[in-house]
């Protein structure tokens, strides 16, 4: 199954969290980016038709209507078996998600981050938990019923209580999906470069130690699975059916088409990547070299996010071994898969395949 995955960058403001190429650009700078992306997508030499979209970012939510039915409209395989599209919280309105319904789009995912309403603030988001109420009200009473919520563990100024306030509200919701993230502490974000220099900025000395995150992350694991939604993937929780189709590629190694600043690509043998910098790409920015994929290495650091786990090869049998012994990998049948030890830890476990 392959799929297609637009960025748009834009936002109206920038999350002291995010490490991703988005942020708050010139009004002037987002014509010639839409420009650049339609030419791009008209350009491409089609070897598959997709059969999922995801609109990522940014806040593709906020994307004008009119911009967004062009972009789509130059995609091959619509009405597409899921599309997706990133939306924030408060960014919703009728005739946007009418007009996301006719455009093909049958998934959302909030990102709501948390539900309580000081560590939303120290983000530098606005919205409330009655807010993504509404939200997902309005997506059932226009037919979007495939909706997930983000959450992150350990956002400044996170307790206990509060986290587990949060997973209430979650389950109150009662949607079909939901993501866990750790908080990632790295010089792309605000707040991650803040805390490695040791400062103060947006609550860098108030975020949980990484002891209380995990502690968190495992809560989550809990309470959810109690409530039918079961991880398949270490950020990823569904009821049955409702796993996200379109990332599921990414860990299953199937072919997908980046468009738009930073995109990334796979076609089954090559990866590549576009040009980061927004105005770059907005200006006729060059993809980067594309890289030739090593499937039988990949498999291990990529395909063991998924709670089932992969079939090894005749590669790493020291390695494997080895991490069974220390309790971070497990065999389930002819399968290796993460413990649950070893899912918070699972970065250097796949340091270990890297060679």
């Amino acid at each position: 199954m392959a799929g297609v995955y637009i960025s748009y960058p834009f936002c109206a403001q920038k999350c002291s969290y995010c490490n991703f190429a988005s942020g708050v650009f010139p009004k002037d700078l987002e014509p010639v980016y839409q420009k650049r992306l339609v030419d791009e997508i008209r350009s491409t030499e089609w070897k598959f038709t997709p059969e999922t979209l995801y609109l990522g970012g940014g806040t593709p939510s906020l994307w004008n209507l009119g911009e967004l039915e062009a972009v789509l409209g130059a995609l091959p395989g619509g009405p597409w078996r899921e599309a997706t599209m990133e939306a924030a919280p408060g960014s919703l309105t009728a005739e946007r998600v009418k007009a996301w319904r006719r455009l093909g789009i049958n998934r959302v995912s909030l990102g709501v981050q948390s539900f309580v309403e000081r560590e939303i603030r120290r983000t530098g988001r606005k919205h409330t938990a009655a807010i993504v109420a509404s939200d997902v009200a309005l997506l059932r009473a226009h037919g979007i019923e495939s909706i997930n919520l983000d959450l992150i563990s350990g956002l400044a100024e996170q307790t206990r209580e509060s986290w587990e306030e949060s997973l209430d509200c979650v389950l109150r919701l009662e949607v079909p999906h939901v993501s866990v993230y750790i908080l990632e502490v790295d010089e792309d974000s605000r707040l991650g470069a803040e805390v490695l220099l040791n400062g103060q900025r947006y609550g860098a000395r108030d975020i949980p130690s990484e002891d209380q995150q995990a502690d968190f992350y495992e809560r989550a694991v809990e309470r959810l699975a109690e409530a039918g939604i079961a991880r398949y993937e270490i950020s990823n929780f569904s009821r049955p059916g409702a796993e996200s189709l379109h990332n599921l590629k990414y860990w299953k190694l199937e072919p997908y088409l980046g468009f738009g600043a930073d995109a990334h690509s796979f076609d089954g043998k090559w990866r590549w990547q576009n040009v980061e910098d927004v105005k770059d790409y907005a200006l006729g920015g060059v993809p980067q070299q594309r890289i030739l994929a090593d499937i039988e290495n990949e498999k291990y650091w990529v395909g063991l996010r998924l709670s089932e786990g992969i079939r090894p090869g005749d590669r790493f049998e020291q390695e494997i071994t080895n991490l069974v012994q220390d309790g971070l990998l497990e065999w389930h049948g002819d399968r290796i898969r993460l413990t649950s030890r070893g899912v918070l830890v699972s970065n250097d476990v796949f340091q270990e395949f890297l060679g």
